[in-house]
């Protein structure tokens, strides 16, 4: 299984992405199909298509870490975000970063800000981070020098002490 994070852009339309990637018939497919299966209030997680009825592979379980707050998030959300996301898992394949693709199901969790207004800026944001949060899973990052280095240190745009 290959656990992968990113954060890409600034502002109400950055684009934070965890992935986890792993075999159909293991924990990452009960994971993906459990999660399917029970939605919750604010939060039904969905299948991540390319083109209406063109799912991308591998299959990709979309699941919104913020609760859709109004139409315009909605749309945000189920429009450029999951297209950035199946565009991002496409690019992953095809650079190799992603091999056996019918063989793995992938569990995109997406943040995608209810103040985001920019609906090209949260598309490219989610494809850029998406792939790359596969290719840190693939590589094993982030280096654990690098956790270490950091730990001092610790920030994110919500908050730097």
């Amino acid at each position: 299984m290959q656990i992968g994070e990113s954060f890409v852009g600034e502002g109400a339309e950055a684009a934070h992405v965890n992935t986890v990637l792993g075999d159909r018939s293991g924990p990452a497919g009960t994971a993906w199909a459990t999660a399917l299966a029970t939605p919750s209030q604010g939060h039904a997680p969905f299948v991540a298509v390319l083109k209406p009825g063109l799912p991308v592979k591998p299959l990709t379980l979309f699941v919104n870490k913020a609760a859709i707050a109004g139409a315009g998030h909605g749309t945000l959300t189920w429009g450029p975000a999951q297209a950035g996301v199946a565009a991002g898992v496409a690019d992953a394949v095809a650079d190799g970063i992603v091999n056996n693709p019918d063989e793995l199901v992938l569990i995109a969790a997406v943040w995608v800000n209810p103040e985001a207004k920019d609906a090209d800026a949260v598309y490219v944001n989610n494809r850029v981070a998406t792939r790359e949060a596969l290719e840190a899973g693939a590589t094993g990052m982030p280096a654990l020098d690098d956790v270490l280095a950091a730990r001092h240190s610790p920030a994110n745009p919500f908050y730097t002490p």
